[in-house]
């Protein structure tokens, strides 16, 4: 039978040779059948694994736009895996590249399957490919578990960057239908029932006119009347410009000083005899050489340690060894040169640096271990060095601790008390708070609002990527605190902003066009 197939005369069909042969590795015609008019288009067994291969396909879409859109948490993902693992490296960009591939692949095995069935093609999928569909779809599956089990706050990231990409998904999407619409259509005309033409485009149009009528109900801040938009939100440097510098240093201030940041963000821990210095590890491990000075302190708290022994450590070879952001890109020969010779830096230091280019500071204070000379007294020694060392104008200091507040406000006079969390409006202004400190997730234009009239402006960390910087600014920030000081910098307006009349022009426009030539495939 196979050799008088061979003997046949068969018309060249060299594109669907090429879709049978990357689907399921039949390049020869007679390896392959057509679906007649009213039959299934494949066989059981196939029939049952197409709709893994269209979960697979969704499920890494999924993961693909969740795990991209939380860019702006990599690096406080790759620090979390550090801490457990011990080293540094770029997990965050290495799971980012294999979601994409495995989304490029299952795409690819889905539209070669659509081609097919256009074609007419009964579906044949490789073993190989099905097994590569089994692992997308279970890479994918226990991803998004692991996410929500163990990075809970990731999906308040995405439903924030659901208010800045809504506009344009619903745009993909209907292109995705217009697509589709082409196999349907073809698929529905082949049926010799009227029951199966309705199971074909029912659920076809369905989703179609959910898409239609989904931007009823979509909100975001940055589709707004011209006029309304606030001013810009300050920019204060998160550990300084830690994409620029080693973080905590001399240098990464001087970073953010030179891009235009309004204010300086960082830790202070207190050594063993009483120096305030800035760290925000409990170790020395990942930011200093201990390793390579006393490898035997290596898990000692920083605290424990003299000032004379910090000095001696160096802040800044690590910086160029182990590159801790994605997208630092490369530093000219003397920022190489100046970062491999960054030591700790002391916090009295820090204050004089901002005092002298009238910066904000802000910073989170580090209570000394058990049996530390200090241990009761760390915040007046921080005080002391505040008030007596450096001198700094205190209208620049956010004071930010909650202990002891009121003696803070007695002794110090003058700094803007900032909140760490939400609280009532009346317990912010009975406390004399100023500003609230809030991780990002916690942004609200109303509560923003809110607080606004109350004369309580809010500051939002950590804002790195462009979207993110979009969607506080359209809320109504008044600042963010943010590693990509540099790059936000040039931003002269919110990304994705638009007036509520052009977002409705946008939207009907889409819905006609894609409905006329929905109607035009079908009727042709």
């Amino acid at each position: 039978v196979v050799r008088r197939r061979w003997l046949q005369s068969y018309k060249h069909q060299p594109f669907i040779s090429c879709l049978a042969g990357f689907y399921g590795c039949r390049w020869r015609r007679y390896q392959r059948e057509r679906t007649e008019p009213g039959k299934c288009c494949c066989k059981t067994r196939e029939c049952m694994f197409f709709p893994l291969l269209v979960a697979a396909f969704c499920f890494s879409l999924v993961f693909l736009y969740t795990w991209g859109e939380g860019k702006n948490d990599y690096n406080s993902f790759d620090w979390y895996n550090y801490g457990n693992l011990g080293f540094w490296f770029l997990w965050s960009l290495v799971i980012l590249i294999v979601a994409a591939v495995l989304f490029a692949y299952v795409s690819l095995l889905l539209v070669l399957a659509v081609c097919l069935l256009a074609e007419g093609q009964q579906l044949y999928l490789h073993w190989s490919h099905k097994i590569g569909t089994f692992i997308v779809l279970g890479f994918s599956i226990s991803s998004l578990f692991a996410l929500s089990i163990l990075w809970k706050d990731h999906q308040k990231t995405v439903r924030l960057s659901f208010q800045i990409t809504a506009p344009y998904l619903h745009i993909g999407a209907i292109a995705i239908m217009v697509l589709l619409s082409w196999p349907v259509a073809l698929h529905a005309i082949r049926a010799d029932k009227k029951v199966i033409q309705m199971i074909i485009v029912g659920p076809y149009l369905a989703i179609l006119l959910f898409l239609f009528l989904i931007p009823l109900g979509m909100y975001s801040p940055c589709i707004r009347e011209m006029g309304t938009l606030g001013p810009k939100p300050a920019l204060i440097g998160h550990r300084g410009a830690p994409m620029l510098a080693p973080e905590n240093t001399e240098m990464s201030f001087l970073k953010t000083i030179e891009h235009g940041g309004d204010g300086l963000e960082t830790d202070v821990t207190i050594s063993y005899d009483g120096v305030p210095f800035l760290m925000h590890d409990r170790t020395l491990r990942r930011t200093t050489n201990i390793q390579e000075v006393y490898p035997n302190d290596t898990d000692k708290d920083a605290a424990l340690f003299s000032w004379d022994t910090l000095q001696k450590l160096n802040a800044g070879t690590w910086f160029l060894k182990n590159k801790p952001f994605s997208g630092m890109g490369s530093l000219s020969e003397a920022d190489k040169n100046q970062a491999m010779n960054q030591s700790i830096y002391k916090l009295s230091n820090f204050l004089r640096l901002a005092d002298s280019h009238n910066k904000l500071v802000i910073f989170d204070l580090y209570r000394p271990p058990e049996k530390h000379p200090y241990r009761n007294l760390w915040i007046r020694r921080v005080l002391d060095v505040i008030l007596k060392e450096a001198k700094i104008k205190r209208h620049l200091v956010l004071w930010l601790h909650n202990t002891v507040r009121s003696f803070v406000q007695s002794v110090a006079p003058g700094f803007q008390h900032t909140m760490g969390k939400k609280a009532p409006i009346e317990e912010l202004l009975k406390n004399n708070i100023v500003k609230l400190n809030l991780v990002y997730t916690d942004m609200s234009s109303e509560d923003i609002r809110k607080y606004a009239e109350a004369n309580i402006t809010t500051n939002f960390y950590v804002v790195n990527e462009p979207w993110l910087f979009s969607l506080a600014w359209c809320a109504g920030a008044h600042s963010v605190t943010t590693n990509a000081v540099h790059l936000l910098k040039d931003l002269s307006q919110p990304l994705f902003l638009m007036t509520p009349q052009q977002y409705n022009i946008m939207w009907i426009m889409t819905d006609l066009t894609s409905a006329l030539l929905i109607s035009l495939i079908f009727a042709l």
